[in-house]
């Protein structure tokens, strides 16, 4: 017998999170019925997080569904809920929730103006959109916005999913996308033009080297928190920076670098951001910081 309140959710959108959240709403009892995926990827990916459901086109997901899960990109999603309300596909009761970090439930009023219930649950985790995210999902923090009478509910259905439910105001919702894009894709760049230039040096697996340093000094981060920006300005010492323009300018200049010599601009901009921050917090003194902003343009 399933529980009370298990609702039949539809799912638009099978890139990396839709199917694994429908997954975990799978997990959690309610049931998945239906979901619309365009790519040949994006089908495969939803076959295989989610066995059984139908593939369906949006007017069949929303004409099946109690619960309508929107998981695209952003800059999709406010077209994607006005075009539906001009076409008039919402169903006034059904719940409407998404994905989003940098929206919360403002950019579902045409779906509101047609009787549904608007939330907003953003979980804070890089997808793969394989079943290794389904193990990952638990404990994490997630986002959520919604009206002061439905809160209980977005909470519950992230609870239900194994996560921890934080309450964002609308009118936060930029600067917490803000701040989770900078450490995501900030990551993910750099994890990048290091493991180019590691390659280029011959390490045969650059992983292996960077395994333990970023983990280890994200968690000493996160220990640390706004104390982390002073170890890192402390450790920019002038000469270990000079040193590394220098390298990265020679690695661009013998045509190494894999985009003309941006790894360096992309260098200066860290330590340039991190260096006015420990100023400002008094970590480092002018005369410090003098000397490593002129390391930069050495």
């Amino acid at each position: 017998m399933s529980k009370p309140g298990r609702l039949g959710f539809g799912i638009i959108g099978a890139g990396a999170v839709g199917p694994v959240l429908g997954a975990a709403l799978r997990g959690a009892e309610h049931a998945v019925v239906g979901i619309h995926a365009v790519s040949e990827d994006s089908r495969e990916r939803a076959e295989a997080m989610l066995p059984g459901v139908p593939l369906l086109d949006i007017p069949e997901v929303l004409r099946r569904c109690e619960a309508v899960l929107l998981a695209v990109p952003d800059d999709a999603l406010g077209p994607l809920v006005s075009g539906l309300a001009e076409a008039g596909q919402w169903r006034a009761g059904q719940l409407v929730l998404h994905t989003s970090a940098r929206f919360g439930v403002d950019v579902l009023t045409p779906a509101r103006e047609a009787g549904v219930i608007p939330l907003a649950l953003h979980p804070a985790m890089a997808f793969t959109g394989t079943s290794l995210d389904q193990g990952r999902l638990t404990g994490v923090s997630w986002g959520v916005s919604a009206d002061p009478i439905m809160l209980p509910v977005a909470q519950a259905l992230v609870v239900e999913m194994g996560g921890e439910p934080v309450v964002i105001e609308e009118e936060d919702r930029g600067l917490y996308a803000a701040a989770l894009q900078l450490v995501g894709e900030t990551v993910g760049a750099v994890e990048a033009i290091a493991w180019e230039a590691l390659a280029s040096v011959g390490v045969e697996d650059p992983s292996r080297f960077m395994g333990t340093l970023l983990r280890s000094g994200v968690e000493n981060a996160l220990m640390a928190g706004p104390r982390a920006a002073k170890a890192s300005a402390v450790a920019a010492e002038p000469g270990r920076v000079r040193s590394a323009v220098r390298a990265w300018g020679r690695w661009a200049a013998e045509g190494s670098g894999g985009a003309g010599g941006d790894e360096a601009a992309s260098y200066a901009a860290l330590v340039r951001a991190a260096t006015a921050r420990a100023v400002r917090r008094g970590d480092i003194d002018a005369q410090r910081a003098a000397a490593v902003l002129a390391a930069l343009d050495d």
